[in-house]
């Protein structure tokens, strides 16, 4: 009896140990698939690429021509000075300063001049003399202190033969531009003795107009303008005197 038990016991033994093996292997074959799945649902190709060091400084950069920033590469930016920059600007400025003021000073003095050489020279009274040559030799003294401009022949400018063409042109008369041509125009006069206020008195180098008691109006230099003057303004060299009206 107690054989037939042993046995008993060996079977049942057996058998639930069999059970046990059979349920384990299920359960590491199903943990093995499992384990497997993950593994292969993580592996990552290899890289080659280096990463960037964020935190190195930066050396270059570069911009895209087209980029819009907004208008702010546009914006004008006061640009300041160095102190040498200043000294130099305020040095600059005081030497035109300095200029400007001698120059207003010699045109002052030249001012002076003039007024000084019309006050020396006899005055003509052109309101006691008739005639047409009389009147343009009148006309001509309003252009007193007007500037002289080589080549010119207005009011804003002119030089001795732009003068006398422009005098004598308000009267409908025509003149050449050059002095020497003007010292051909119209009657010759004898001598100076015989000239009356109108005539003009030319050479190749000079013109103007005689304005009676041996003195002429003319345009004279760049410093003296247009004035009233002797016949010496000719330097002692010969002249025509010429009578065209």
């Amino acid at each position: 009896m107690t054989n037939v038990k042993n046995i008993i016991s060996t079977s049942v033994a057996v058998i639930a140990t069999g059970a046990m093996f059979a349920c384990v292997a299920p359960f590491a074959s199903a943990d093995s698939a499992q384990t497997s799945a993950v593994v292969s649902s993580r592996s990552f190709p290899k890289t080659s690429s280096v990463k960037k060091n964020l935190f190195a400084e930066a050396t270059s950069t570069s911009v895209d021509e087209s980029s819009k920033w907004g208008g702010i590469e546009t914006l004008d930016v006061p640009q300041t000075e160095s102190q040498a920059e200043k000294e130099a600007a305020a040095a600059a400025a005081a030497q035109k300063a300095a200029d400007e003021a001698a120059a207003a000073q010699s045109a002052a003095a030249a001012a002076a001049s003039r007024s000084e050489q019309r006050a020396s020279i006899p005055q003509v009274d052109l309101g006691k003399m008739t005639g047409t040559g009389a009147e343009l030799a009148s006309f001509s003294l309003k252009f007193q202190g007007y500037p002289y401009v080589a080549g010119g022949n207005t009011p804003a400018g002119w030089d001795c033969s732009g003068f006398v063409q422009y005098v004598f042109s308000q009267f409908g008369i025509s003149l050449p531009r050059t002095s020497g041509a003007q010292a051909t125009v119209g009657t010759p006069i004898a001598s100076l003795a015989d000239a009356k206020p109108g005539d003009i008195l030319a050479n190749g180098t000079h013109a103007a107009i005689y304005i009676g008691n041996g003195q002429v109006m003319n345009a004279m230099n760049p410093v003296q303008g247009t004035a009233v003057s002797g016949v010496s303004v000719f330097g002692g060299a010969g002249y025509s005197i010429r009578r065209v009206m």
